[in-house]
């Protein structure tokens, strides 16, 4: 989406390999094997399973057969939550019940938190106070008066995340898994955890997306560089169409 483009540099990740994750080098007899399996463009995604607060398990083999978006929003910013993730499952959910994409495009959505159970369900009872700050954020006081790089910035704020007023008026559906990655085993193993990132130090992912086509091959990788990189509903729709509709 050129708003998002706009605010900061999207970054995507095509990584050549001569072979498969499954055939990395196996660490030496007794030392600790190795769990280190990135997700790799053209590549199968290596499977995991994880369950969800709204009830089940979900993974790659599982789903085989639909397409997957996979999701692994930042989380916490030192002691408080990354508000971006919560407009980004926001956005999402606004254009599944506009466009119905599950439907569409024969799509699950998954979001995944390096967090335990009940951090992943306080991650959800915090939408409606996310929103306001990003409102805040969006439409502070005293714009008028403000000196011409800082209004350059809530501008650019505005048209990144022009939905935060609407979004700030009432509940977020939850409409998509959300899954908790308790011992961050997932998150390690897809090389996204961190304790130290983007001037913050907290238990933490890099922000980052897959498209996992219905043979669970891994179409589309996106991993962030600064907390507000990461591309836009409207720009992943884009993202399907193309990918997996051949357009």
């Amino acid at each position: 989406m050129n708003r998002i483009l706009r605010f900061a540099s999207l970054v995507l990740t095509a990584l050549a390999m001569t072979a498969p994750a499954a055939s990395y080098p196996q660490a030496p007899a007794g030392a600790p094997a190795r769990v280190f399996r990135p997700g790799v463009i053209g590549f199968p995604m290596t499977d995991f399973s994880l369950p969800a607060i709204q009830g089940g398990t979900f993974g790659p083999s599982a789903l085989k057969g639909k397409n997957v978006l996979l999701v692994f929003p930042r989380g916490k910013v030192d002691d408080t939550w990354c508000w971006i993730c919560h407009y980004q499952y926001a956005e999402l959910a606004e254009l599944e019940a506009k466009l119905q994409l599950r439907k569409t495009f024969d799509l699950e959505i998954l979001f995944v938190l390096p967090y335990g159970e009940a951090e992943a369900r306080h991650w959800t009872e915090i939408f409606p106070s996310q929103m306001k700050t990003i409102e805040a954020f969006v439409n502070p006081p005293g714009f008028g008066q403000f000196p011409a790089r800082r209004k350059e910035m809530v501008m650019r704020m505005q048209k990144a995340y022009s939905k935060a007023s609407e979004f700030a008026k009432g509940p977020i559906p939850l409409p998509f898994p959300i899954l908790y990655d308790q011992d961050q085993a997932v998150s390690k193993m897809l090389g996204l955890f961190t304790t130290n990132w983007d001037d913050s130090a907290v238990d933490q992912n890099i922000p980052t997306i897959y498209l996992l086509d219905a043979a669970g091959d891994v179409r589309f990788k996106y991993m962030s560089q600064i907390t507000f990189d990461r591309p836009g509903g409207e720009y992943l729709v884009k993202i399907l169409e193309k990918l997996i509709q051949g357009r």
